[in-house]
């Protein structure tokens, strides 16, 4: 055995390039997409129980900035995965795999990922 083994591999040590924090920030909305279906389809389900219960659903969502927090939390992280998505089934097609041009496709997903969470605000608020 080489006595040139690494000591510290505490990942919190190291310094992750752009892409793989892209990388595992698309994994991680992945996550937060599937934990927040709870919260979108229990309101869906209350909205069509009859109107009344789509009324309180439609207040709740007009008038509740934390409702209204998370919604833009969820289709941002849905603009994110959607892009870093894309990036990546074009990176599995033999394109943009060399370290400049995956560098600057991840400077794109983060560019395209702000624009979609203004738009996403603009729209809820």
């Amino acid at each position: 055995m080489s006595d040139k083994r690494p000591v510290n591999l505490d990942l919190g040590t190291f310094k992750h390039p752009l892409i793989s924090v892209v990388s595992i920030s698309h994994r991680i909305s992945g996550v937060i997409l599937f934990v927040g279906l709870v919260f979108l389809f229990n309101l869906f389900d209350t909205s069509l129980k009859n109107a009344a219960e789509f009324a309180s659903a439609q207040t709740l969502l007009q008038e509740n900035f934390f409702a209204q927090f998370v919604t833009w939390g969820l289709l941002s992280a849905l603009g994110f995965h959607f892009s870093a998505g894309m990036k990546h089934l074009v990176m599995d097609l033999g394109h943009g795999e060399e370290l400049e041009t995956a560098n600057k496709a991840a400077k794109f997903v983060i560019g395209l990922t702000v624009i979609l969470a203004v738009l996403a605000g603009v729209w809820i608020w």
